[in-house]
């Protein structure tokens, strides 16, 4: 069975407008491609996704199905603008949903949600910030049981294509580097 990434576009624009964060995640589907990684890119703004930091907020709340994709990862990749020197709202929304799993995700063994997946970011956008953004959401997913590989970040800056694909290899070898771990154990 191969690796799995999920790309979460915490872009600020709804359908069908199109955004820079994106056209970054395109560029790092393509390359997690050519490595034979399957990608699935989620625009949290499809989605009625409930404010809160609890995992079902009922009703029409979308973010347990959300969850369950990520779950079903091996890579977990957040992309967001720069919004006023922060990561965007809709990725702030994302990280306290997800600090909100703890109390679905496996609370008897003690590990965080996503525990043993590899975590990145993207970030675009034309201000200020991005390496705020970045450090924050990677400290963020750190917490919350991810692996952060070296050069995890992406941002539209003028080494682009260079950092995406540092991402995505530092990415792809870790995420390899745990599923074989998984599968060598007894």
């Amino acid at each position: 069975m191969g690796l799995k990434a999920v790309f979460l576009n915490c872009t600020l624009k709804y359908p069908p407008d199109l955004s820079e964060t994106r056209a970054l995640i395109d560029r790092a589907v393509e390359l997690f491609s050519e490595t034979g990684i399957e990608s699935e890119v989620i625009r949290i703004t499809d989605y009625n996704i409930k404010f809160g930091r609890t995992f079902d907020m009922g009703g029409d709340d979308e973010w347990p199905g959300i969850y369950e994709i990520i779950r079903q990862s091996d890579i977990v990749v957040i992309g967001s603008p720069v919004s006023s020197g922060v990561r965007s709202s809709v990725a702030q929304l994302v990280i306290e949903r997800l600090y909100g799993s703890y109390s679905y995700d496996s609370p008897e063994s003690g590990h965080n949600p996503l525990y043993g997946k590899v975590a990145g970011v993207i970030i675009s956008g034309e201000e200020d910030g991005a390496y705020n953004v970045a450090a924050d959401t990677l400290f963020d997913l750190n917490c919350l049981g991810c692996i952060i590989p070296p050069n995890a970040g992406g941002d539209k800056q003028f080494y682009t294509n260079l950092t995406v694909g540092y991402m995505v290899r530092n990415l792809a070898w870790m995420a390899n580097l745990l599923k074989e771990s998984r599968t060598m154990q007894v």
